[in-house]
């Protein structure tokens, strides 16, 4: 049997909330120290108007970051749609990770979150 509970810990980054004017989110720093994978997640509600760009972004301090280069993530984002969940892997080296969302030409927005999954855990269970 797969154990999925013990090998995997999710921390919020972006709380659920919505999204009205245009500006850009930056979510909490996540530390991946004692982890070997991590895998950022969007997951989007309704969405009435505007656009929804997210990225990823990494930092060795938790205070400079800068955004992941293409061979360090496994996948490709895209603007979020309406009901919607997006993921990609992170490969880089950086002991921190965020996810950022630039919302542009929005009245109403829409509801979003997202999360950061790591997995592979140096000590277990992870949670």
């Amino acid at each position: 049997m797969k154990d999925s509970k013990n090998n995997l810990d999710a921390a919020f980054s972006l709380a659920p909330k919505v999204y009205s004017t245009n500006q850009v989110e930056n979510g909490a720093g996540v530390d991946l120290q004692g982890f070997d994978s991590a895998m950022v997640v969007f997951v989007s509600g309704g969405i009435s108007d505007g656009t929804f760009t997210p990225k990823i972004q990494d930092s060795t301090d938790d205070i400079t970051y800068t955004d992941v280069a293409a061979e360090d993530q496994d996948g490709a984002l895209a603007n979020l749609t309406a009901s919607a969940v997006m993921r990609v892997g992170y490969r880089g080296a950086k002991r921190y990770v965020r996810p950022v969302v630039t919302v542009s030409g929005a009245t109403s927005g829409g509801a979003l979150a997202s999360l950061v999954v790591r997995g592979a855990p140096h000590i277990a269970p992870a949670a």
